[in-house]
């Protein structure tokens, strides 16, 4: 499987298989390898041009377009001569809830959703659909709450502006101070020009881009985590906040409000309900440390990685295995085939099908 979704990996790396994940030199979206993380061994870079194909037991694919590449380079069709299941990061896009999934009616790819609401809002027609939800690599108990901040997870928020809730944000700043991490906040401070509201500079902090264990370890200081994303499948920063023991609060929508439990913290779609609660937890730590606990609490039992590993291993393990298995596959004859192969479905794998790598 491709590197696509970093954050995802971190779970799905540290389970009991081995990964292939494909390397180029120049790396990028088709060739990212492990992308320098520190991940187990047995997640291995690979040329795909020189890998043996009868090495590969299965494909998880993110891409539509990874169906015709997988096939082309090892002569084996996904769902046809090599097991596959599709992984699926994203909410749907467009004209919702009829958005049609680039793999759907076609029974020969299952597609994996990571969260219930993208099953429900996914138009998948008649192929076979799944949830797994997602496993943290639990970062431990390390919430403080000393700084009387809110702390936001964010990635290219200006480009993204409502969709990630950046809208909202003068309104919490008019609350309390804001300690906002992620890929292209530099670019926060000019966008919401909160000194022409009145707001001084210290209620916008800027922390940036930071390593895993850095991010958690910044993020636990802050006396709340602030999740004012309208529509993504469920951030990852989210849950990581919830593993941290931090209290959370977040828009009712998409799968906040499953993730997050009575006691840990409060999900509304009403801002000012959010802003008075953000108050309140900033002027008293005592009920910010006891949501904190509720919401760790919550977050290890249902996304705990030994329940992300039986979930997967369980779907992996039933997927049918390989058909026309005594073809040929390194005949250049036996790649052309395979290359031509479209799974059946309904729908032009050669389309462009953003997986959002800019979570959370």
């Amino acid at each position: 499987m491709w590197h696509v979704h970093g954050g995802w990996m971190e779970a799905f790396v540290r389970g009991r298989h081995e990964y292939l994940l494909p390397a180029t030199p120049d790396g990028g979206a088709w060739g990212l390898g492990r992308g320098g993380r520190d991940w187990p061994a047995t997640a291995q870079e690979v040329d795909l041009a020189s890998l043996d194909p009868d090495t590969v037991d299965a494909v998880v694919l993110q891409r539509p377009e990874e169906i015709s590449v997988v096939a082309r380079t090892l002569g084996r069709r996904p769902g046809v001569d090599l097991p596959a299941v599709y992984l699926e990061h994203n909410t749907p896009k467009g004209d919702v809830p009829f958005t049609l999934h680039p793999l759907a009616d076609q029974g020969a790819i299952p597609v994996v959703h990571v969260t219930h609401f993208n099953q429900l809002f996914w138009d998948a027609g008649s192929a076979s659909t799944a949830v797994i939800e997602h496993g943290i690599p639990d970062p431990g108990r390390l919430y403080t709450g000393e700084l009387e901040e809110m702390g936001v997870v964010v990635n290219e928020p200006v480009r993204r502006g409502r969709v990630t809730g950046t809208d909202l944000l003068p309104g919490f700043a008019g609350v309390g101070p804001l300690r906002v991490f992620g890929m292209g906040t530099e670019a926060l401070p000019r966008e919401l020009d909160l000194e022409s509201l009145g707001l001084g500079n210290d209620r916008l902090r800027i922390a940036g881009d930071l390593p895993a264990r850095q991010l958690h370890g910044q993020l636990a200081r802050c006396r709340l985590y602030l999740h004012p994303l309208r529509w993504t499948s469920l951030g990852l920063a989210l849950l990581e906040a919830m593993h941290l023991g931090m209290p959370v609060l977040a828009l009712a929508t998409t799968e906040a409000a499953r993730a997050i439990p009575r006691g840990a913290g409060l999900v509304s779609n009403d801002v000012g309900e959010l802003q008075r609660f953000a108050k309140r937890l900033l002027d008293d730590p005592e009920d910010a440390y006891a949501m904190g606990i509720v919401a760790r609490e919550a977050a290890l039992e249902r996304y705990g990685l030994g329940k992300f590993h039986r979930a997967w291993d369980e779907l992996l393990a039933g997927l049918p295995a390989s058909r026309n298995t005594a073809a040929s596959h390194n005949t250049a004859a036996s790649r052309n085939t395979a290359a031509s192969h479209d799974t059946r479905a309904s729908h032009d794998t050669r389309a462009s099908h953003d997986t959002e790598r800019t979570h959370p």
